[in-house]
């Protein structure tokens, strides 16, 4: 029985795997998208989209993005509580959109870019066999020229699973949306983080008056959003007479490794090559940019004018010179959240403007 055979397979439809498969396909790519589970879906995600990201989100989404993005609630800027301490700074004018309506309007794109894209479908094995890559999946077996693993920090893709996680407490994320009070509607448009001993949780602000809360805790502390709030008296003081209006949702455990952009001679993109810390906002950011830069580095591979070696090594360059800086910086920074006391230090320097925006262009 013959198998299907193509251009580029990507493993997971979040933004990382569909930057992929979009612009794979847009430069003439026959493209396979695989996705394990169903959209729409929520996942655990602080839903902050940076304004560096926001021109190629919108050319990823075209032929229509525009309602996406007008709907779109924008910051300006962001606010930090530490203890009893809170300060401001601006930010590149940001997005606030939920993954449940983003991952869906990213697979839809694909779509109507022309890629082969399959909800349900599990990859359970991807093999470097001479020029061409086997793909065993729960739909089937197929070939492809070119493979991008966009399944997330945890991929069971990898051979060598076996990378060491750094040193940290068993971290727990939790999401989900709540209805604010009219107190709260009061508030400025901001992107928040409260930060507390063991744990931090990021507000941002939704359509409809609702807000995306996210916390990163350690699971020993808390396990459940309404104890998060506990942590930070501005925060739970915030939180009364909120209304939960969807699921939570959690992911555990969180845990940070070091860049892989590539094994096997296949790319990783998005979490699959390297997780950033949430608080910095350029996790979308990441999986998109990074999504995009594999398929542009794979185009020389379809076209036969360059190996899959040139390519792959190609790729590594991009994805170190795009973002090795920003998670060199963002590894610091949670560094400092086992140290509570240089850390407001480091929190209140931030009033400084220019120190403000050194860390921001830092993590970017």
């Amino acid at each position: 029985m013959e198998m299907s055979q193509y251009d580029l397979v990507v493993a997971g439809g979040g933004p990382a795997g569909t930057a992929a498969a979009i612009t794979a396909a847009r430069r003439g790519a026959r493209v396979l998208l695989l996705e394990r589970g169903r959209f729409p879906r929520h996942k655990v995600c602080g839903e902050f989209v940076s304004g560096e990201a926001l021109a190629l989100l919108a050319n990823l989404l075209e032929p229509d993005p525009r309602m996406l993005l007008a709907l779109a609630r924008r910051t300006t800027e962001a606010r930090l509580f530490v203890g009893g301490t809170v300060v401001r700074f601006p930010i590149v004018p940001a997005a606030s959109i939920s993954r449940y309506e983003l991952d869906a309007a990213l697979w839809r794109a694909a779509e109507a870019a022309g890629v082969d894209s399959r909800q349900a479908v599990t990859v359970e094995r991807i093999a470097l066999r001479t020029n061409m890559f086997d793909v065993s999946t729960t739909a089937g077996s197929f070939v492809a020229r070119s493979a991008v693993d966009a399944t997330g920090r945890w991929s069971k893709l990898r051979v060598d699973r076996d990378l060491q996680d750094e040193e940290h407490p068993n971290w727990l994320g939790l999401k989900a949306h709540f209805k604010t009070s009219a107190q709260d509607r009061a508030e400025p448009l901001t992107t928040d983080l409260y930060f507390f001993t063991g744990g931090y949780c990021g507000v941002q602000p939704l359509a409809d008056f609702e807000v995306n809360v996210c916390a990163i805790v350690r699971a020993d502390l808390a396990n459940r959003l309404p104890d998060v709030f506990t942590q930070h008296p501005a925060l739970q003081e915030r939180s009364r007479g909120w209304i939960r209006t969807t699921e939570v949702v959690a992911t555990a455990p969180v845990s940070f490794r070091a860049p892989q952009p590539e094994h096997h001679g296949i790319l990783c993109a998005g979490d699959a090559a390297a997780f950033i810390d949430p608080f910095v906002g350029d996790g979308i950011s990441m999986a998109l940019r990074s999504g995009a830069l594999a398929s542009e580095a794979l185009e020389a591979v379809w076209r036969g004018e360059a190996s899959l070696e040139a390519a792959t090594e190609r790729y590594r360059d991009e994805h170190q010179k795009h973002f090795a800086q920003p998670l060199r910086t963002a590894s610091r920074l949670r560094k400092l959240l086992d140290a509570p006391t240089v850390f407001r230090v480091a929190v209140r320097a931030m009033r400084i403007p220019t120190v403000a925006a050194y860390v921001v262009a830092h993590t970017r």
